[in-house]
């Protein structure tokens, strides 16, 4: 299995995953880290300007607020394309549109308020990694 988290430095899990720079995609094997990589992710600084990205021009779709008209939408599928080997994506804050998206893309969102890659591999490995949607934005 492949796990994605969101990252600035590689040690730590972001707090906001559509500015994290990277993912530490890890990969386990019989309960096992076998592997560990770095990706560049695409996130904010490289959408800024594109048509749609201002928070002014969100368009709000059926009432489901930010993050989920077409352009952001399309913004979310191309930031998972790096990770869709990936079977879970680790964050510890992202938007109700990002966490759709990924959903959508075939990988299971968690939000955590484990701070740390390792721990928060470890834990999901357990099986005691809890999400908490309820801190989407």
């Amino acid at each position: 299995m492949k796990i994605a988290l969101v990252s600035e430095d590689g040690i730590t899990i972001s707090q906001h995953f559509g500015r994290a720079p990277y993912y530490v995609v890890v990969t386990v094997e019989n309960g096992q880290i076998v592997g560990r990589e770095m990706r560049e992710k695409l996130g904010h600084a490289q959408f800024a300007g594109q048509h749609g990205h201002s928070h002014e021009a969100h368009e709000h779709s059926a009432g489901q607020g930010h993050g989920f008209d077409r352009a952001a939408q399309d913004r979310h599928s191309r930031m998972a394309a790096a990770i869709a080997d990936c079977e879970v994506l680790i964050a510890r804050g992202m938007g109700a549109g990002a966490y759709h998206g990924l959903q959508q893309a075939g990988i299971r969102p968690i939000i955590t308020d484990i701070s740390t890659v390792d721990e928060a591999v470890r834990a999901l490995i357990e099986g005691r990694l809890i999400d908490h949607p309820e801190r989407l934005h």
